[in-house]
């Protein structure tokens, strides 16, 4: 028997805890684009891209008026939405920009472009696309050489009007 994961298993979806309903709303489907799918009560939401029935589902269960983890405390480090193109990240940060929104970083890893944030309960958000294989930096020995470099967020933005 193999104890691989199977090579098409993806994560489907993630669902978080936060302390106001309306106000992650607000986030999640005002800021990121996100469109609403369902509501389950007053306690929990569930947004999605492009049809599906969600990807983030966002519930006040066990955390109404709750504040985030301290520092250092274990749990969720971030989560991780990837865009189809490096246009549609762009087109993201233009949209945090004019929400005020600030990052807490942004990396170039060489296989891909990243943008970190938190959303309004505290989060961590990795905003990112992919480079196509093809142009994934590869070491001496043919191994993957990802890096940390600065990314150019002038030019992340410029490409949010460029085809």
């Amino acid at each position: 028997m193999n104890t691989a994961i199977h090579p098409e298993a993806r994560i489907g979806h993630v669902h978080l805890k936060v302390a106001d309903l309306e106000r992650a709303l607000a986030f999640y489907t005002g800021v990121l684009g996100f469109e609403l799918t369902q509501r389950y009560g007053r306690g929990a939401a569930f947004v999605s891209a492009g049809g599906y029935h969600h990807h983030i589902g966002l519930n006040t269960w066990d955390s109404l008026g709750g504040s985030p983890p301290p520092r250092g405390s274990t749990g969720l480090y971030h989560v991780a939405i990837l865009f189809p193109s490096r246009k549609a990240l762009a087109e993201a940060l233009v949209r945090l920009d004019r929400a005020g929104v600030a990052l807490d970083g942004a990396a170039d890893h060489g296989v891909s472009e990243a943008l970190y944030l938190r959303d309004p309960d505290g989060n961590g958000l990795e905003l990112y696309w992919d480079r196509p294989a093809e142009a994934w930096p590869h070491d001496a020995k043919g191994e993957l050489a990802m890096v940390t470099e600065p990314l150019d967020l002038d030019g992340l933005r410029r490409a949010a009007t460029n085809a």
